[in-house]
C-alpha cells in the first residue's frame, strides 16, 4: 500500500511537537482521486474526481476510524458517498483533506486503493469497514 502524510501535515506536526504552534486537527474529508496525489498536496486537486456528477467529499469524524496500531489505521465504519449522477471515472486513490470544498483546503494524507473502483451514473460508492487504510512509515 502506497501513501504518505502530506508535506503540510508533516510540518504542522513538527511545529506542534516543539511548541512553535498549536495544531488542532480539523475535520477530515475523504476526497477521491484518479491518480496518486503526491506529498505536496497540489496533486490532490489535479487528480481529484471531477467536480460533477454529484461528487462531493465525505466528512469523517474520529469515531469513523479505528485506533492506530503499529503505525496503521483504517476506517472503523462503512463510508458512503452520494449517488453519482454522472461518471466519476476510476478511483485509484483517496486523500484526507481539511475542507469539504472541491479543490479547497490542505491535504493531510493519502493512500491507494487495493482495488480501483469505477464509478458510473447511478452508482453509490461505499467503502466497507477496513477498506481505507493509512500507514505511517
Amino acid at each position: 500500500m502506497a501513501g504518505s502524510a502530506s508535506d503540510y501535515l508533516e510540518n504542522k506536526i513538527l511545529e506542534h511537537i516543539v511548541g512553535k504552534v498549536s495544531f488542532a486537527m480539523p475535520t477530515a474529508y475523504v476526497a477521491l482521486c484518479t491518480a496518486a496525489p503526491g506529498e505536496a498536496g497540489s496533486g490532490a486537486f489535479i487528480s481529484e474526481v471531477p467536480n460533477s456528477g454529484s461528487y462531493a467529499r465525505k466528512a469523517t469524524a474520529g469515531a469513523d476510524w479505528s485506533s492506530a496500531v503499529g503505525g496503521a489505521i483504517s476506517n472503523a465504519n462503512a463510508l458512503s458517498f452520494v449517488q453519482a449522477t454522472g461518471s466519476w471515472g476510476t478511483i485509484t486513490h483517496f486523500a484526507l483533506m481539511t475542507s469539504a470544498t472541491y479543490n479547497g483546503g490542505y491535504m493531510l494524507t493519502w493512500s491507494d486503493l487495493t482495488v480501483p473502483k469505477s464509478v458510473e451514473s447511478g452508482d453509490t460508492l461505499q467503502f466497507a469497514v477496513g477498506d481505507l487504510d493509512l500507514t505511517c512509515t
